[in-house]
């Protein structure tokens, strides 16, 4: 594929496929961008096509908000076999597996999910306003999509837990203090800044980034043991009680 293409038969994101790299927009206004099952899918077909035909991936949100979490709706009626299925945490694996670099540019809130999304690209920059924070305790479950081995990897195990069991939240400042974001830059600056990083990394051998990318991530037991927790957890009726809780808040 050569040029400058819209794909618009996607729902739920917007993405661009330019020749030296792909621009992907997270768009569910209507849910700060949850990460719902349709979402997933048609991630899932952008893995596709990169791994097709690779290019330098740069994934960001609409509007002031990178992603506010997965879809509490249908992860309350998850069970057992999709936990040990992996919905989300497949798919973030895939997308850190890619052989080209990815780079999330995260504005807002990035939220459980959207978090555990932004952690599996190789580099984040964020706007003075993000929040990176993992809400899944305080809803019967665990960060079971990458956050409790990816947000160790990323700011050290000290500071993953005060995210994880503390519920601290990293706001841009922080995050950028403990290594997890490369930059803050001005949100009308985000996209451009997220451009020129790729410029930069375009200007190298393509050959050469896969192979730095390939020596640096190694290999680990997970996401097998996320998913073999989670599946305990989405059983249980605490789960489903939090859950129901949380969106009968949100309807008042």
């Amino acid at each position: 594929m050569t040029g400058h293409e819209e794909k618009n038969d996607f729902t739920t994101l917007r993405a661009e496929w330019r020749e030296d790299r792909v621009v992907v927009e997270l768009h569910r206004p209507e849910a700060r961008n949850a990460i719902n099952g349709a979402m997933i899918a048609e991630l899932h077909e952008v893995c596709a096509r990169i791994e097709a035909d690779p290019r330098p991936l740069l994934l960001t949100g609409h509007g002031t908000v990178f992603a506010g979490g997965a879809d509490i709706s249908e992860l309350r009626e998850r069970g057992r076999e999709q936990a040990l299925a992996g919905i989300n945490s497949r798919l973030f694996e895939r997308l850190h597996r890619l052989k080209v670099p990815t780079v999330a540019a995260v504005d807002g809130w990035a939220l459980g999910g959207g978090a555990e999304l932004s952690y599996a690209c190789d580099i984040r920059i964020a706007t003075p306003t993000a929040v990176f924070a993992q809400p899944e305790p305080g809803l019967g479950i665990i960060a079971g999509a990458g956050a409790c081995w990816r947000l160790r990897e990323l700011v050290g195990v000290s500071v993953a837990k005060q995210v994880l069991l503390g519920g601290y939240r990293l706001d841009a400042e922080a995050a950028l203090r403990h290594g997890l974001v490369a930059e803050i830059v001005p949100s009308e600056e985000l996209r451009a800044s997220a451009h020129a990083l790729i410029d930069r990394m375009a200007a190298s051998s393509a050959m050469a980034l896969r192979m730095t990318k390939m020596v640096v991530d190694a290999e680990g037991p997970h996401p097998l043991a996320d998913d073999l927790t989670q599946a305990v957890l989405f059983e249980t009726a605490d789960k489903h009680d939090r859950m129901t809780r949380f969106l009968e808040r949100k309807k008042r």
